[in-house]
């Protein structure tokens, strides 16, 4: 599967002219915010860029982060014959996604389940956390640098209980989640954890943008 780049210098000016469709935009790493702002003020482009605040674990405590849904990429409608060089060239996007000479279009009900998705999760709390079996590191106090195994997870009391070695046995602990760091989830599996069970199969996060409509 090939994606190639826009490599002429010459950005097209917008006719008017021609149906608009929602492409995938592929941005410069962590410009995701960006590379939609620059969108936004052409005339004629409408961006989309799915983000979630999200409460992270760190090592000075739990910290808010707001992140994108699909790291890397945004969603921009506009008419394609008369401004796909225009919309290469715009600050921050590295390219628009293409397989072979042929740029994918995304049904707009995709893009319309992705702000509906995202605007039911905006007013909840969405909290990182392990899984079982997940080996994690104890961020502070009397056990601060050991790795230990989780047995379970206690989301309603932000706790995990885990195992720690100590001089060659395994003891058992419950720490409060603030004290345990992990492999950090993406925002795509938050979106789907808390979206599924209420409507399943209705907003599939955890698909790749550049595997939408091929």
């Amino acid at each position: 599967m090939e994606m190639n780049t826009i490599t002429s210098p010459i950005a097209e000016p917008w006719l008017g002219q021609g149906e608009r469709g929602w492409y995938c935009i592929r941005t410069h790493l962590k410009h995701e915010h960006i590379a939609a702002a620059h969108l936004r003020r052409i005339p004629g482009v409408e961006a989309v860029n799915p983000q979630l605040r999200l409460l992270r674990a760190t090592r000075q405590g739990r910290r808010w982060r707001t992140e994108s849904l699909f790291p890397n990429y945004v969603f921009a409608r506009f008419v394609l014959e008369t401004m796909l060089e225009r919309i290469a060239y715009t600050p921050a996007v590295k390219f628009v996604l293409r397989f072979g000479g042929r740029v994918p279009e995304i049904p707009p009900g995709v893009i319309e389940d992705l702000r509906r998705g995202v605007a039911e999760l905006g007013p909840k709390v969405l909290t990182d956390a392990p899984v079982e079996g997940e080996e994690v590191e104890i961020a502070g106090g009397a056990f601060a640098g050991m790795k230990a195994s989780v047995t379970r997870v206690l989301p309603g009391k932000q706790r995990a209980q885990i195992l720690l070695e100590v001089m060659g046995r395994l003891v058992p602990a419950e720490l409060s989640l603030d004290l345990v760091l992990f492999n950090r989830r993406e925002a795509a599996q938050f979106a789907l954890s808390r979206i599924e069970p209420a409507g399943a199969g209705r907003f599939d996060a955890s698909q790749r943008p550049d595997l939408i409509s091929v």
